[in-house]
């Protein structure tokens, strides 16, 4: 049945999010493969939880990450904001190939001595120092 607003009664809120269908919808343009993608939803009956699993095979991985992580920032603020908006907390786990946990944060510089070390300022204003300031 259709409701004035063209919304069926199956995808009411009360149904809940679709949380497969919405990672396929947001992850897809960055896949060259359909099939490099497996999605795994995993919904807490006792509690309001939501984990949601996604593997990425080949280098769709780079692309779904995108830039400094910003596209998957951007894919797990929508998910996280639409369990948010169904009363749930949602916990994304994200896999490359072999199962390995890609999801962790950024290598540090004493991690990867390859990182470049941040520029000194060029201005022409003197580095403070570290000395207290002596009353003149």
């Amino acid at each position: 049945m259709v409701n004035p607003q063209g919304i069926s009664q199956s995808d009411s809120p009360s149904a809940g999010p679709q949380y497969d269908e919405l990672v396929r919808f947001l992850v897809q343009p960055f896949l060259d493969a359909s099939d490099a993608l497996k999605v795994d939803c995993e919904i807490s009956p006792s509690k309001p939880r939501v984990w949601v699993r996604l593997a990425i095979e080949g280098d769709d991985k780079g692309r779904v990450f995108g830039r400094g992580r910003r596209n998957i920032e951007a894919i797990r603020m929508v998910l996280e904001a639409t369990a948010q908006a169904a009363g749930q907390s949602l916990h994304l786990d994200i896999y490359g190939a072999g199962n390995s946990r890609t999801d962790t944060p950024p290598p540090t510089r004493e991690a990867n001595p390859r990182i470049p070390r941040p520029q000194s300022r060029q201005s022409g204003l003197p580095r403070p120092s570290s000395q207290p300031r002596s009353p003149e």
